[in-house]
């Protein structure tokens, strides 16, 4: 059996998938594809190498059952298609074919939401704090003369402990875990810029930081940077106080992937904002990948200049959400083993379901839960969560009211407080009442009836229409979205 069994395969594969599909994934395996003869009676065995285990995961679930179907109906006989992955070489290994035209937002979009339900929360802690001490990042070294292969290892800054593999499937962040997966493994072809957006303490962090571990594992040689924003500002101060902008653009053109959290912090910045957008044109124009995150999604953000948030919105934004209960309690349970403690299933889910704002503070009453187990010589048990979590739990009880609510969602919207209680109807006054109603319904323990009391004197049925309209409007309204979760974290606290 020869290649041509691989290549009329590849015939009929180009002809069912999209061309973008068929050109990223299927077309650069054409020169690591063996086939073995039949034995014993059986069909042959087709063997293909993939450069790293992203692709290889990304084939394997998204193609290799239609490869596998396809080839076994060319040959008359049961095909085994094998996929292994390709040993570390010094050399990068050869990218895909590049697209030839622009993928459209909506098949962006469908595509990522097509790949398997993976997060990005880890054992180790969503959304780490920055590397101790924010010292200036050694510049990347220029050279006339072609890259070398050693990795600059001291200059990426990269947590090293922040992996795909120490992520937390969870439906919170699915999209985001997906298309950051597209880009460790083919930088440069897909979703450039990579805009990912949410709350504190979310894994934003982690999953950046992930995507240079891999790219890094893949390419030695590749030239990766992570950066806060804070630090990308200070670069800028001081490049300008010595009038050596050139060394800054040494340092930022010529990377292979740049990862910068929290860009909000550019706002009001404009000779930031300036050299930031020169290093984006120019690391696009040499297929250089870009990843940022923020605390909301671009067209939110405050004074930044438009050409620059047009821009941040040109690849792919997505967003990370706080993770759900049943989540919840998996990185509860998985950060306990790694602590070397297990976690009873009714005290983890005891302690997920008063700890909602994010994955940071989950961790913090975990370890609250876990000294406070070792100091007392205690068995872990719901008993214990609450003797450890009493002030976290009473000052939730006492801070999260439908009063602070109200108060809080008034300010928010900028309307009175008498107008969550008012008869009056526009939609200015309407809308943050009903999300306020919502909120009442989701964080606090009181009846539907209670809460129209409260909003003076509403029938029941208003509360549950509203709670029902925010609830579904909140799944598919990114804007609604993000005012609800800086709503439900600024009322936790």
């Amino acid at each position: 059996m020869s290649l041509d069994l691989w290549q009329r395969g590849c015939e009929r594969l180009a002809a069912e998938l999209p061309e973008q599909q068929f050109n990223t994934w299927i077309r650069p395996l054409a020169g690591s594809v063996s086939v073995t003869d039949a034995r014993d009676g059986g069909g042959p065995t087709v063997v293909v190498r993939v450069p790293n285990r992203f692709k290889l995961d990304w084939i394997r679930s998204q193609y290799a059952g239609r490869i596998e179907a396809l080839l076994s109906e060319l040959s008359d006989a049961p095909v085994r298609l094998e996929l292994s992955v390709m040993p570390n070489r010094a050399e990068a290994p050869a990218m895909p074919l590049r697209r030839s035209s622009p993928v459209s937002a909506a098949a962006v979009a469908v595509s990522a939401m097509d790949a398997l339900g993976l997060a990005g929360y880890g054992p180790n802690g969503a959304g780490h704090e920055l590397p101790d001490g924010r010292s200036e990042v050694d510049p990347v070294p220029r050279h006339s003369s072609p890259r070398p292969h050693a990795p600059a290892a001291t200059t990426h800054r990269l947590n090293t402990a922040l992996t795909f593999d120490t992520l937390v499937p969870g439906r919170a962040n699915q999209m985001a875990r997906t298309a950051a997966l597209h880009v460790a493994g083919a930088p440069g072809a897909m979703y450039n810029p990579l805009f990912i957006y949410g709350g504190v303490g979310l894994g934003k962090t982690h999953l950046v930081h992930a995507v240079g571990n891999a790219l890094l594992k893949d390419r030695p040689a590749a030239r990766v940077l992570y950066l806060h924003a804070e630090q990308f500002i200070s670069d800028v101060v001081k490049n300008y106080q010595r009038k050596t902008f050139d060394e800054l653009k040494a340092k930022y053109h010529s990377l292979d992937l740049l990862l910068i959290d929290d860009v909000q912090f550019f706002a009001g910045k404009d000779r930031t904002q300036e050299e930031f957008f020169n290093a984006f044109e120019a690391l696009l124009t040499k297929k250089a990948h870009i990843i940022m995150t923020s605390d909301t999604y671009p067209k939110g953000l405050v004074d930044i200049d438009e050409r620059l948030t047009s821009r941040f919105d040109a690849g792919l934004t997505v967003a990370i959400e706080p993770p759900e209960l049943e989540m919840r309690v998996a990185i509860l349970q998985r950060k306990a083993l790694a602590e070397g403690s297990e976690m009873p299933e009714d005290v983890a889910f005891f302690i997920a379901k008063n700890v909602r704002a994010n994955v940071r503070e989950l961790e913090g009453a975990l370890r609250k839960v876990l000294a406070y187990s070792r100091f007392s010589h205690k068995d872990i048990n719901i008993g214990l969560a609450k003797e450890a979590l009493r002030d976290l739990l009473s000052i939730q009880n006492r801070q999260i009211g439908v009063e602070n609510i109200q108060k809080t969602v008034a300010d928010f919207y900028k309307i009175k407080v008498a107008d969550m209680y008012s008869k009056k109807r526009p939609a200015s006054i309407a809308r943050p009442r009903q999300i306020a109603m919502y909120l009442a319904k989701d964080m606090t323990k009181k009846s539907l009836p209670e809460i129209g009391e409260l909003f003076g004197g509403r029938d029941h049925t208003t509360v549950l229409h509203a709670v029902r309209k925010i609830g579904a409007e909140r799944t598919t309204n990114p804007e609604l979205n993000q005012q609800l979760h800086v709503l439900e974290q600024t009322l936790k606290g």
